[in-house]
């Protein structure tokens, strides 16, 4: 792997840990149902899709949510793993998505978010142990659609900027 796409792995890293952690803090008073989240951390990983390969953006994703699990939320707390899971349900969908050729960003970035929450809410019953917890779901996913827009948008100009401002440097 060459340095500088090594170099700028680890930002995209540590700028969705950041992101994780910035979204947690304005999801509390942005939104009234607990575990609703903007999905900031998810333009990294959007961005990682069209500019890079799966692979990458795998590694970011899966290393944002251990590093995240072990600086704020716990590592193997049950948090972690709801964000592990919702994770990878996103991951796998947008990975998905976004070889359908007539699929834009938005379609690939909501359907991550859609996952997302799914992936929450199986691993919500299966850790706190009740079904109870799949009326919850239609809400989630109500809110997810919204949010996954904002995703799109904001990774769409995100790598519009990376294409024309940031290769030179990274390839």
């Amino acid at each position: 792997m060459k340095i500088r796409k090594l170099i700028f792995l680890s930002i995209m890293v540590s700028a969705s840990v950041v992101l994780s952690i910035v979204e947690s803090l304005i999801s509390t008073t942005l939104f009234i149902i607990p575990g609703v989240k903007l999905g900031l951390a998810n333009i990294i990983t959007l961005v990682m899709f069209y500019i890079y390969c799966d692979k990458d953006a795998f590694t970011v994703v899966i290393v944002r949510i251990f590093l995240v699990g072990l600086i704020y939320t716990g590592l193997f707390q049950p948090t972690f793993w709801m964000s592990l899971s919702g994770g990878i349900f996103a991951f796998v969908t947008m990975m998905f998505l976004k070889k359908m050729p007539k699929l834009t960003i938005m379609s690939v970035s909501v359907g991550g978010a859609l996952m997302h929450m799914v992936g929450q809410i199986v691993m919500a019953i299966i850790v706190l142990n009740t079904e109870t917890l799949i009326y919850y779901l239609p809400y989630m996913m109500l809110i997810s659609v919204p949010t996954g827009i904002f995703t799109g948008i904001v990774s769409k100009r995100m790598i519009t900027i990376f294409n024309t401002q940031l290769t030179k440097y990274v390839e």
